[in-house]
């Protein structure tokens, strides 16, 4: 009887507590963190303190109770743990939930696609908008040699370690991180076989990037890169200028050029292969994987010669001869005189 009286008195105490409990979990574990249904990006950047961290918390999410969010976030010592980066909350959770993803460091990696891009000021430009290095930075960074001098490149020719791919980095990348990872990529780039290929060729690998660069500028066929990379190297071999039109128009600064005329020929410049012999002093862009595969798998030929077909159907004339190749050129430019295109 006694014990009854125990329970009975005891109960409401129990009951109570299992209450608190509940409400403590709900607290806790509710989903009292709202994104409102949309996805939410919080940035976090360098250096960030606690109390900054959660302005950035505030500025994004709605939050049931603060007090509530702070509490666990000292009780998990996250004022001691703040990792900088960029976080995606997809849907509502809660303040455990929160603070466990900003704790964890295991921020969202941002995915940047490189690949058609002229110039590192272009890099710079599209990069600098989706990672914490700004495009000034991005570029004060490839304005120093120093810092990639040691990885056999120049500032002409430092363009080649991006090889065109979609790669998944994390916001907070510096713009020396940028490098390092674009270097790591442009070493898987290159394995043994590619090595191998360009050896036989007697290039290094910054000139195959440069003729691939000029080759993808040059053919609008894919179809016809390794032949015409075949016709570069035929030229190469015999000392005879690469009198490439896609370098002058670098030379020149001036990528709307249609129709290179003589007048263009004359510009004093170490990319105007028409004056110099063997290659530009770097690529005149970033080259696509398919125009440097096209180098290191050249068609071999005796070509040395090529011009636009006067169809303008995009494929070229290949020829042996420079009379042959005068008589398809002529061709091409009344064709062009015809539909007057004349810069």
């Amino acid at each position: 009887m006694r014990s009854k009286k125990l329970i009975l008195l005891f109960a409401p105490f129990g009951i109570m507590i299992i209450i608190c409990i509940f409400l403590v979990c709900r607290v806790l574990f509710g989903l009292n963190v709202s994104t409102e249904g949309r996805r939410i990006i919080i940035y976090i950047p360098d250096g960030s303190s606690y109390d900054q961290a959660m302005d950035s918390v505030k500025a994004h999410l709605q939050i049931k109770n603060m007090k509530a969010l702070h509490w666990v976030a000292e009780k998990k010592n996250y004022p001691a743990l703040v990792k900088p980066g960029r976080y995606i909350v997809e849907k509502d959770m809660s303040y455990v939930g929160l603070i466990d993803l900003l704790r964890s460091g295991r921020q969202t990696p941002v995915n940047i696609t490189i690949n058609n891009f002229r110039t590192l000021n272009d890099l710079a430009t599209k990069v600098g908008k989706l990672i914490r290095a700004d495009s000034t930075q991005i570029i004060d960074f490839f304005s120093e040699p120093e810092n990639y001098l040691k990885d056999g490149f120049t500032k002409e020719n430092v363009i080649s370690v991006f090889i065109p791919n979609t790669y998944q980095l994390f916001w907070n990348t510096t713009a020396k991180g940028l490098y390092s990872r674009m270097l790591k990529e442009y070493r898987k780039f290159w394995n043994d076989e590619r090595l191998a290929k360009a050896k036989a060729l007697n290039l290094t690998q910054v000139e195959v990037a440069i003729l691939a660069s000029i080759i993808d500028d040059e053919v609008a066929k894919p179809v016809e890169k390794p032949r015409i990379a075949g016709v570069y190297l035929n030229r190469l071999k015999r000392g005879i200028p690469l009198q490439a039109c896609p370098t002058i128009k670098f030379a020149l600064n001036d990528f709307t050029i249609t129709r290179v005329l003589k007048k263009h020929l004359v510009i004093d410049s170490p990319y105007n292969t028409y004056k110099h012999k063997g290659f530009p002093p770097g690529p005149i862009g970033c080259p696509s994987i398919e125009g440097l595969d096209a180098v290191l798998n050249a068609e071999k030929h005796d070509y040395l010669y090529f011009a636009a077909k006067a169809d303008f159907s995009g494929y070229h004339n290949f020829s042996r001869t420079l009379s042959e190749h005068n008589r398809y050129a002529a061709l091409y430019q009344k064709e062009l005189n015809k539909r007057r295109i004349f810069r």
